[in-house]
């Protein structure tokens, strides 16, 4: 059992962000860490791959528990100005963590609770999952679905506000009881568990 599902009830922390991609720096930085002290994890980070001549970049979700990569979003071509996922390859990163549950990890990190989430679909019933089966989860939400996050969860769980990367790994280190004892002065911004 991990430190952090001893420590709360119900084991979900959310980190609230603005910043794109320094949430999936953020989240990649903790699951390297964690993975370093031989945490068993299970979820998904996300990794994004610039293209040349293109306003957008590929994103890429990495499984934790196997190590594979999956490209989640479609190429629209040279011109597009937005992003498109590819719901087939996120239906495919989702049962590869529901694989990864039979292991019964110790935490679970997913990338995000995006729009897709919001709308009901995307990773939603994998959320639902994680939350059931009782392994602690931590997944980031933007800001502008925060409304949408504290339906879906219904007053579990923790928010902490992303704000410095080197400061907020080391917070939430300490928060999952991995790390010091104290997340004081860590750049990890408790916002209170109602959601």
């Amino acid at each position: 059992m991990s430190r952090f599902h001893e420590s709360q009830d119900p084991a979900l922390l959310a980190l609230v962000y603005t910043d794109a991609a320094g949430a999936d720096r953020v989240l990649t930085q903790l699951a390297m860490v964690l993975l370093e002290q031989d945490v068993s994890l299970a979820g998904l980070v996300q990794h994004n791959a610039p293209r040349p001549g293109r306003s957008r970049c590929d994103m890429v979700l990495e499984d934790l528990g196997s190590g594979r990569h999956v490209a989640i979003s479609q190429d629209r071509g040279p011109e597009a100005r937005g992003c498109m996922l590819d719901v087939s390859q996120l239906l495919t990163a989702s049962l590869m963590v529901e694989e990864s549950l039979s292991q019964e990890p110790e935490l679970v990190i997913l990338n995000k609770f995006g729009k897709s989430e919001s709308e009901g679909g995307g990773f939603r019933p994998l959320i639902s999952t994680v939350i059931g089966s009782g392994i602690p989860l931590v997944i980031a939400v933007p800001w502008r679905n925060i409304e949408s996050w504290r339906a879906f969860a219904g007053g579990m769980g923790q928010e902490i506000a992303l704000e410095g990367e080197a400061e907020t790994v080391a917070g939430l280190l300490a928060i999952l009881g991995y790390g010091p004892a104290a997340a004081t002065g860590s750049g990890v911004e408790p916002r209170g568990s109602g959601l």
